[in-house]
């Protein structure tokens, strides 16, 4: 909400449009928008978006987010200033693939935005199937995008993406270790957890979680 109100205060001062104005292109009276710019209201998902659209800023989207707080040092001013970064989407049948450090992309990618600032060459991968859908706690249902940081440590209690030696896909789980042996576990307990072996490989931890609206 904060990182919003910035981004649109900025924008209409750079425009130089006032509330009265936004208000008029909103449809709403000028009170209405002061009150979500002064934090006294908090606008909808579709609202925040009608902002963006209304100030010009189509190419950015509001959405809900679900993802892992890293404990790093407070960002420099361009990243807090201007917290939106883009990575490419993959496909979960052929995830992308580091080469020489770089991320090997074949034909036109497609793009999404987010204020998460990658570690690695980052890329986004939109779930297939239910396995990571859980009746409780976290839940990353299928349809939703999530971002991939092949730069992060994968740790145990982390969400992973994986690549078994005899397979293109994508495989989603939790990272676990149990009596010094580390397993890939589903969220959704209808599945098998998997002895994390040397056939399979981590392509990267899961950052982030996006449902649009």
């Amino acid at each position: 909400m904060d990182k919003w109100i910035e981004l649109v205060k900025a924008k209409m001062s750079d425009l130089k449009v006032t509330q009265e104005v936004l208000a008029d292109r909103l449809g709403m009276s000028q009170g209405g928008v002061g009150h979500w710019l002064n934090k006294r209201r908090q606008p909808s998902i579709q609202d925040m978006n009608r902002v963006l659209r209304a100030l010009g800023m189509d190419f950015l989207e509001v959405a809900m987010v679900i993802r892992e707080v890293l404990q790093d040092d407070e960002p420099c001013l361009s990243h807090k200033y201007n917290p939106y970064f883009r990575y490419p989407v993959s496909e979960w049948r052929e995830p992308m693939q580091l080469r020489d450090g770089e991320l090997a992309v074949y034909g036109k990618p497609r793009f999404e935005l987010t204020d998460y600032h990658a570690q690695g060459a980052a890329f986004w991968l939109v779930v297939v199937g239910d396995a990571m859908t859980a009746p409780t706690g976290v839940s990353i249902a299928e349809g939703m995008m999530i971002l991939v940081d092949p730069a992060i440590v994968p740790e145990p209690g982390k969400l992973v993406i994986a690549q078994w030696s005899d397979s293109t896909e994508a495989t989603f789980r939790k990272l676990i270790e149990e009596s010094g042996q580390r397993y890939l576990v589903p969220l959704n307990p209808t599945y098998p957890k998997a002895l994390y072996t040397d056939d399979c490989r981590i392509l990267g931890v899961v950052v982030q979680a996006t449902a649009k609206f």
